[in-house]
C-alpha cells in the first residue's frame, strides 16, 4: 500500500471552507478503499485560519468564556465539528496540520497514530533547543511536565478516524495570538497554560522555516513520500 502523499499549503484560509476540503479528500479516499484500490494517494494540508474556536464532538459548550456577542467582538467565529476532543482555539501564527491518511498502509490504530504526530512536533522542537513530551492523560505536545506550576501545551491534537482513514489533527502554536485562549477552557482544562515557539523563545519566528522543520519530521516518523 502506498505512503505516497502530497502536500497542500493553504496558507490563510476560512475554517469551513478548508473542512469541506477534508471532507472531500476524506470521502475519495474512503471510496477508493471501498473499491479496493492499493494505489491510494494520501494527503497533508498546512494552514493558517482566521480567528476561529472549535468544539467537538465529546466537548462541553461550557468551556466557551464568551459568547456570540464577545465572539463578534473578537473577529471570531465558532464551530461544532465531528473530530474527538474538547475546545480550541486556531488563528493567525499557528500551524494547523490535517493529515488525511489511509492509516491501513501506514500499519498504525488510532493511538499510535496520535503518538506519530506528537513526536513529530517533539522532534521539530528539538531545533529549537525546546524539550517537550507528552502528559500523562492528555493528549498534545507539552513542555515542563514534572511541575504543575508550570506545564503548558504548545500544540493541540483532535482527530477524527473512520474505517482506517483520518482527518483534523494538530494545532501548533507558533506566533499565536495566546489571549484568544483566555476565553475558553482549553481542551477542557482550567489548570493548564498555553504556550507558543514565538513566548518561548522570546521573539517572532519564522512561519514558513517553522513549517517545513515540522513537515520534515512528519516525514521522518510516518514515512511520508512527498508527491
Amino acid at each position: 500500500m502506498s505512503k505516497i502523499t502530497k502536500f497542500h499549503s493553504l496558507g490563510v484560509i476560512d475554517y469551513k471552507e478548508c473542512w469541506d476540503f477534508q471532507e472531500t479528500l476524506f470521502n475519495d479516499i474512503l471510496k477508493q478503499k471501498r473499491e479496493e484500490k492499493t494505489n491510494i494517494l494520501n494527503h497533508l494540508i498546512f494552514c493558517e485560519h482566521p480567528h476561529v474556536y472549535t468544539l467537538g464532538k465529546s466537548g462541553s459548550e461550557d468551556n466557551m468564556l464568551i459568547n456570540y456577542i464577545q465572539l463578534q467582538a473578537k473577529n471570531a467565529t465558532f464551530h461544532k465539528i465531528n473530530r474527538g476532543g474538547d475546545i480550541t482555539y486556531h488563528g493567525p501564527g499557528q500551524l494547523v496540520g490535517y493529515p488525511i491518511l489511509n492509516l491501513t498502509a501506514f500499519e498504525v490504530g488510532i493511538k499510535d497514530y496520535i503518538f506519530k504526530i506528537e513526536e513529530a512536533i517533539i522532534i521539530a522542537l528539538k531545533h529549537y533547543n525546546i524539550e517537550a513530551t507528552r502528559l500523562d492523560g492528555a493528549i498534545g505536545v507539552w513542555l515542563d511536565v514534572d511541575n504543575p506550576k508550570k506545564v503548558r501545551k504548545i500544540c493541540a491534537i483532535g482527530v477524527r478516524t473512520s474505517h482506517w482513514v483520518s482527518m483534523h489533527g494538530f494545532a501548533f502554536n507558533i506566533n499565536t495570538e495566546l489571549d484568544y485562549f483566555n476565553h475558553i477552557n482549553p481542551c477542557g482544562f482550567t489548570d493548564k497554560a498555553v504556550t507558543s515557539l514565538e513566548k518561548e523563545l522570546g521573539c517572532k519566528q519564522d512561519f514558513e522555516a517553522v513549517s517545513a522543520i515540522v513537515k520534515a519530521s512528519l516525514a521522518q516518523v510516518f514515512g511520508f513520500e512527498y508527491a
